[in-house]
């Protein structure tokens, strides 16, 4: 299935979870409603049609400072910015980050047995944003969630065991939010006896 299909039969099925989708370079992205990321994710698995079952990577983005000031990648020595390949058909082929969403939490996943991947974003908005654990499904989930968790600042319902796991209990913040001062200064912990 190339990405086009993959993206109209995920639609197909989910026409009301699916909010918006995009296709670049052979890499399928469907952006998908909160609520609906359990029953998308236990259908992406065991739907012979998709057969997801690894789960490649999960992680998120903070879009809270982005657009704010100039990006820092692709200049030439004069300082002016270039297209980083000549394969890329437009300066910015990406469809850009969400209105209204602050983070985007993105997984990964692949299917062994159909060699087809798919990239499933779920956007959240405010200030402690949650959204399920999909460790009943693949459990290699557990410590992934757990480190969003931990940089990030995102809860996972139903996770068994959503606890730091880069850094230490007393931290206090989430280090990856755009919002988290760089100068602060933490708790020194010594070694416990």
């Amino acid at each position: 299935m190339n990405a086009a299909s993959l993206i109209q039969a995920l639609s197909d099925r989910f026409p009301a979870a699916v909010t918006a989708s995009h296709s670049f370079r052979g890499d399928a992205t469907a952006i998908v409603s909160g609520n609906s990321l359990l029953e998308v994710a236990r259908s992406l698995k065991d739907d012979t049609a998709f057969q997801m079952s690894f789960l490649m990577d999960l992680t998120a983005v903070d879009f809270s400072a982005f657009g704010t000031r100039p990006s820092r990648g692709f200049f030439s020595s004069s300082g002016v910015a270039v297209r980083p390949s000549s394969e890329i058909p437009t300066p910015d082929p990406w469809p850009g980050p969400p209105a209204d969403a602050r983070f985007a939490v993105v997984y990964h996943f692949f299917s062994l047995p159909l060699k087809h991947r798919l990239r499933i974003e779920v956007l959240l908005q405010g200030d402690d944003p949650e959204v399920d654990s999909v460790t009943s499904l693949w459990a290699g989930a557990d410590w992934l969630e757990r480190e969003v968790w931990d940089m990030f600042g995102i809860r996972f319902r139903g996770h068994p065991n959503l606890k730091r796991i880069l850094m230490y209990d007393e931290f206090v913040g989430h280090p990856l939010r755009k919002d988290y001062p760089v100068n602060r200064r933490q708790p020194l912990i010594g070694p416990v006896n």
